[in-house]
């Protein structure tokens, strides 16, 4: 776009006659060179993670010339962590229902844009294999090393250029768009992309610097909080959480109005585990959540069969067969202490029935979580209700963008969030 600005003022001068030929031809040489200087592209994305590096190569396909700023060392730090490393880049099933936001309506158009269907034909057009795993999670088979080489070898056919260790020291608006200050050099940009991410894995490079632009340019920052993050405990639950420390437990954790039905896992600092995970998001400091530990099994039932066949046994020695022994044991501790020489056929079954309960919603108050440290998303973020949910240009500054997670768009675990990284980049890519 710029260069073809520069061409046609050479074919102005040159068909004015105002200069010679020869003239015309050094006038722009020397006005190619001031361009140089000047470091003029029609698009700057700050940010080299998901998000950015779809819009990229997006608006590099479109014949944009476009720089990404990363301040870190290494772009793309989160893809090549996900997953294990293996990076669950998308899901099979993708729906507006699977994210969070202040305004749930904003994601579907950008997700109806482009759907998880058009980033497994990129995948596949790349030849990376990958595999399915529960709930319609897709991970490369291999390394998510080859997610990353495929966007920047995506990035490379349309001549986008990357730049590492180029954190923007400022950024400023005038008449020609947008004007971004490294510590090396002074750019110039008519379209400008925020894709910094929220503040989730601070070693990996997360700042709240992309909320400190949007507040710059006059946006709302809707609060901000650790997502898909596991809990903390500082009651007597916290010495029982570090004794099963390791102990996974297909369970059913619901915070809020909202209930999901995987592992949970038992740490030395509380609960973590996809379940616990996907709860968090839900959750707000001094809640309580419930926990079904055996929800694929009608307990009361259960417990009557089994004193019916098994009278003389204890409540532990029958659900150690359905519950791992040493979590039976500090239930044992918690819930049923009376209860604990007794025989079944000792115990009413006004009493079971009421065990059964506590087994089936334990409920815990969490004093708290990890924290961004771990959080594998920020929730809260730039308010969608200043954005366009077609272009996500800001309806405030035009040739403003945000995308990916400094926007309030959270997904749950599984994949969503790489989606709505690459569909708010492509949304964003086909306008800047």
């Amino acid at each position: 776009m710029i260069e073809q600005s520069l061409i046609l003022a050479w074919l102005l001068l040159y068909r004015a006659s105002a200069v010679s030929a020869y003239n015309a031809h050094t006038y722009f040489s020397a006005l190619s060179k001031v361009v140089a200087k000047a470091s003029l592209y029609d698009v700057i994305i700050i940010g080299g993670g998901a998000s950015g590096l779809m819009c990229a190569l997006t608006a590099g396909q479109r014949g944009r010339k476009v720089l990404v700023l990363d301040s870190s060392n290494k772009i793309g730090k989160k893809i090549l962590m996900s997953g294990g490393g293996r990076c669950n880049f998308t899901n099979l099933s993708v729906e507006p229902e699977n994210f969070l936001s202040a305004n749930p309506h904003f994601c579907i158009s950008a997700l109806s844009r482009y759907t998880q269907w058009d980033f497994i034909a990129l995948v596949e057009k790349h030849r990376i294999p990958y595999h399915e795993r529960l709930h319609g999670q897709l991970f490369c088979n291999d390394s998510a090393k080859a997610i990353l080489a495929m966007l920047v070898e995506e990035c490379e056919q349309v001549g986008v250029q990357i730049r590492t260790h180029s954190p923007a020291q400022s950024v400023s608006a005038n008449e020609s768009g947008f004007v971004v200050v490294t510590e090396k050099e002074r750019l110039q940009c008519a379209s400008l992309v925020v894709a910094t991410g929220g503040l989730s894995i601070p070693t990996l490079g997360a700042s709240g610097y992309g909320y400190d632009l949007a507040k710059q340019f006059g946006h709302s920052v809707l609060s901000t909080r650790a997502g898909l993050v596991p809990f903390t405990f500082s009651d007597h639950i916290k010495p029982v959480t570090e004794r099963l420390s390791g102990l996974a437990v297909a369970s059913q954790v619901c915070a809020g109005d909202a209930t999901f039905s995987e592992n949970l896992l038992f740490t030395h600092r509380g609960l973590s585990g996809p379940a616990v995970l996907q709860a968090s998001n839900y959750w707000q400091l001094g809640d309580s959540v419930t926990i079904d530990l055996l929800p694929e099994h009608e307990l009361p039932t259960l417990l009557r069969d089994l004193k019916r066949q098994h009278p003389r046994s204890l409540l532990r020695t029958v659900l150690a067969d359905y519950l791992a022994k040493a979590l039976v044991l500090e239930l044992q501790a918690l819930l049923w202490p009376q209860l604990s020489e007794k025989p079944l056929a000792d115990i009413p079954d006004n009493q079971l029935d009421a065990l059964a309960a506590n087994i089936h919603a334990w409920t815990l108050k969490p004093s708290g979580t990890e924290g961004y440290r771990t959080a594998e998303v920020t929730l809260g973020g730039v308010d969608t209700n200043e954005l366009s949910s077609r272009t996500m240009e800001s309806r405030l500054q035009p040739g403003l963008f945000f995308i990916g997670e400094v926007v309030d768009v959270t997904g749950w675990l599984g994949g969503y969030n790489f989606q709505w990284a690459w569909s708010s980049g492509y949304a964003a890519g086909l306008a800047a």
